[in-house]
């Protein structure tokens, strides 16, 4: 139950070939779905200002057994893109466990100086973040984990399209498997993520807990296709 926090790729929305494609209404919510039950949400807003694009997502979840409360996470991140490059990162993330991780990054000169799990990092500039929202994410070979602050590389494989059904609308989508390196410092090895993409939007996706095998779905709830 506790590495229900695996889950917590955190964010969503669509780039298109580094043209970010912000969601109609400026905001996308996921319910998260485990054993047919509802255990929280990650909600995502999306603000442009002054040439630059602000996401502020935070994912909230909670899992009661007998009305108990069993584990919770919590995680709130905001980051600012500009000319489709990530700027800076401040975000905060708090594990039932007692773990919990300030995570920051901002370009600097050539670099992007970011700090986490790990203390601080000189990555390249071109970095991006492990947001399944964002689909250039499939094209990288090494990313940046908003949930601990620290860098994964991930591998990516194509799967034939499917249907997806929301909001009884059936979506031709785009399907992938995305994996993870595993850092010594994590409990658990990085789960199998299965991502659904409609128009360069992400509207479904889903991981199997590696503790527990059991299957782990987060629905877009806010999906407006108008």
């Amino acid at each position: 139950m506790k590495h229900l926090i695996l889950i917590l790729f955190i964010f969503f929305y669509s780039y298109n070939s580094w043209s970010i494609t912000i969601p109609k209404d400026g905001k996308a919510t996921f319910d998260f779905i485990r054993k047919n039950k509802n255990i929280g949400s990650i909600t995502s807003i999306f603000t442009e200002e002054d040439n630059k694009l602000k996401i502020h997502t935070i994912v909230d979840i909670k899992v009661k057994v007998l009305f108990i409360p069993a584990y919770k996470f919590f995680q709130e991140t905001t980051e600012i893109w500009k000319d489709n490059e990530l700027i800076e990162i401040v975000g905060f993330t708090d594990f039932e466990d007692e773990r919990e991780y300030h995570i920051k990054g901002k370009d600097k000169e050539d670099n992007f100086i970011a700090s986490g799990m790990d203390g601080e990092l000189i990555l390249d500039k071109s970095i991006i973040t492990l947001n399944y929202w964002n689909k250039n994410t499939l094209n990288q070979k090494e990313v940046f984990d908003t949930q601990k602050g620290i860098v994964r590389e991930i591998s990516v494989n194509k799967l034939e399209n499917e249907i997806i059904n929301i909001n009884d609308l059936k979506l031709d989508s785009e399907k992938y498997t995305l994996n993870a390196s595993k850092n010594p410092k994590d409990l658990n090895p990085f789960p199998e993520y299965t991502l659904w993409y409609y128009k360069d939007e992400l509207i479904k996706f889903l991981f199997k807990n590696p503790k527990d095998k059991k299957i782990v779905t987060a629905i877009r709830s806010n999906w407006n296709n108008n």
